[in-house]
């Protein structure tokens, strides 16, 4: 597997509305994209640190993945996911973690927000960490 670099840092957050003015009011950055990802049940905002981005996401639905980490967190967000850019692709990566052995939460890339192929790998296999896995399609 070919990882580029941090593609992001996922964020949950309990509400974009009130989380979003303390990246612009005191961080100084500016939200560059605001995103509904429905099959997630996320809507998501990002802001660009360098070459890195930074992830709001807020749960839509009490069935999603973010809902129910905000709930095991005591009801406040938090990082959530660590998401590396990889250059050979999400399927080939995914192929790769299996092979060596590590488990995985998709058995397929699926898209996420921005239009990126995503997966995860699941927390057992990465140290307790969620990893997402992801690359642009329209940069082959």
């Amino acid at each position: 597997m070919q990882i580029s670099h941090i593609e992001h840092v996922g964020i949950a957050v309990t509400s974009l509305e009130e989380a979003i003015p303390f990246y612009e009011n005191l961080l100084g950055f500016k939200y560059f994209a605001i995103e509904e990802v429905e099959d997630q049940h996320v809507k998501t905002a990002f802001f660009k640190v360098g070459q890195t981005k930074i992830e709001l996401l807020e749960a839509t639905s009490p069935e999603s993945a973010i809902a129910k980490f905000i709930e095991k967190n005591g009801g406040r967000g938090g990082i959530q996911h660590i998401a590396f850019a990889v250059e050979d692709g999400v399927a080939n990566a995914l192929a790769e973690v299996q092979e060596k052995g590590g488990r995985v939460l998709d058995k397929e890339p699926r898209r996420g927000a921005e239009g990126l192929n995503i997966a995860f790998m699941h927390p057992k296999t990465s140290c307790g960490a969620l990893v997402e896995l992801c690359e642009d399609p329209n940069k082959k």
